[in-house]
């Protein structure tokens, strides 16, 4: 298996560091040049790992190709490119459709997934759309696969995936909430992470609980969880939370 990489960001290395982490073989995986830092910072972790500056070479060489670009690079460099019919590609751009990107490839395989960068760790789930088995394949070895048929119910998880820098960002508002109290940083960070960590861990464990449940059980009458919920919610945040999904959601799905 030969994979190719065009854009060389934070995904890219969150998935390639996955797969030298796993069990999946590879027999050489090019990446463009694209971020020199990281770039070169992959190909030292591995002799599989090689840089190429044409990112024709790239597709030319790869049977596998990812595009992990931003929409406005995707736009300016993919039409240059030239794609065989049946390359098989796999598409990481959150806000370029199946149908756009058949059309400017011309590829009549192409896949996309929703990989998050705890993926490097081999954990997360990762939404592929169409199911497709050899993508499937590749991204069990990193995470958790939900296949998904229907490209509109995809945008959804587009939509929650921008979740991710609202949740580190809780984090970081409630750690420098206990630093401002007088507690050092390193004991603030840990206390906040393992907190998080214990809390995300029971709710994948009690998932078929449903997470309304949760709420309830970790709230007693007139005792502390309740008035931070209360409070927040007295202040909307959860409202303007799912105004945000909304918002995002129609961004990724026109």
């Amino acid at each position: 298996m030969i994979l190719g990489f065009i854009g060389t960001g934070k995904i890219t290395s969150s998935i390639i560091c996955g797969l030298l982490n796993s069990k999946l073989k590879t027999k050489r995986i090019y990446i463009s040049s694209r971020n020199k830092n990281i770039a070169k910072k992959l190909e030292r972790k591995s002799r599989s790992i090689k840089i190429l500056k044409d990112n024709q070479e790239i597709v030319n060489r790869s049977s596998i190709l990812f595009l992990a670009v931003t929409p406005i690079v995707a736009n300016k460099i993919l039409p240059k490119l030239k794609f065989k019919k049946n390359k098989k590609i796999i598409s990481l751009i959150s806000t370029i459709n199946l149908k756009k990107l058949k059309r400017i490839t011309k590829s009549n395989y192409i896949i996309r997934a929703i990989p998050l960068p705890p993926v490097e760790i081999n954990k997360g789930p990762i939404v592929i759309c169409p199911p497709n088995n050899q993508a499937k394949r590749i991204f069990n070895h990193i995470g958790t696969v939900i296949e998904i048929k229907n490209e509109n119910l995809s945008f959804k998880f587009w939509s929650t995936a921008s979740l991710m820098a609202a949740y580190y960002e809780i984090l970081n508002v409630s750690s420098n909430w206990l630093i401002k109290k007088g507690i050092k940083k390193n004991m603030a960070n840990n206390y906040i992470s393992e907190l998080f960590l214990s809390l995300s861990i029971d709710a994948a464990n009690k998932k078929n609980k449903g997470f309304k449940k949760l709420v309830e059980e970790s709230q007693t009458p007139k005792g502390l969880n309740m008035e931070v919920l209360k409070g927040l919610k007295k202040k909307k945040f959860y409202l303007k939370w799912i105004n945000s999904l909304d918002q995002v959601n129609k961004r990724v799905s026109k």
